[in-house]
């Protein structure tokens, strides 16, 4: 059994959709980023926090990778060209696509108004678009970004098209990479998390 700490309004929603593709049985305890449930587990405030018996593991991304290789599903092993491509996917998810998401975001509402720089905002969209552009021509045939196999990757950058549509960037609404999104993001496992999610806040 798992214990995940965070709103499943923020990335925390990742590690709920690979806990339900895999199957695991998890507790939710819906804490809000720097509120003193999160604040005891991680000292910078941030979500997801997963507790995995008396060990605590920070980061989304690493928490997803880590629940993946644990159950020896969602990935490919260690060591093979498969999983240095499958790294490489993730990697572009979180530096290019999250990467321009979240500086909108910090600029929009979450630094200080006398922090923000709301003239950065369009500079983030422009680079999400070409993220989008680069992510087009690497998707090949298979459904997925690996292929046949569904993988971390594939949850980062469903969740992504998500927080894109929140955030009004552009997304396509037609092609392949509107296919994409779309048949990643109607995975039962997200439908899932995002009920769950919804019943724990409501």
């Amino acid at each position: 059994m798992y214990t995940l700490v965070g709103a499943p309004t923020t990335r925390a929603i990742r590690v709920m959709w690979m806990l339900e593709e895999l199957g695991e049985p998890y507790d939710l305890v819906p804490a809000a980023p720097h509120s003193p449930d999160v604040a005891a587990l991680n000292p910078s405030g941030k979500v997801p926090v997963l507790k995995v018996g008396d060990r605590v593991l920070t980061e989304s991304v690493a928490i997803c990778q880590f629940l993946a290789d644990r159950h020896g599903k969602l990935t490919f092993p260690a060591g093979t060209v498969e999983r240095a491509r499958q790294d490489g996917f993730t990697q572009f998810a979180v530096d290019v696509l999250e990467g321009a998401l979240w500086t909108a975001a910090k600029n929009s509402f979450i630094h200080p108004k006398d922090l923000r720089v709301p003239a950065v905002k369009p500079v983030c969209a422009a680079e999400f678009e070409a993220g989008l552009a680069y992510l087009a021509q690497t998707l090949g045939e298979g459904p997925f970004v690996m292929g046949e196999v569904f993988t971390v990757p594939d949850i980062l950058l469903g969740h992504c098209s998500k927080w894109a549509q929140a955030a009004k960037f552009s997304l396509p609404s037609e092609g392949v990479l509107a296919d994409y999104f779309a048949r990643v993001t109607s995975r039962p496992a997200l439908q899932a998390a995002q009920k769950r999610g919804a019943n724990a806040t409501s």
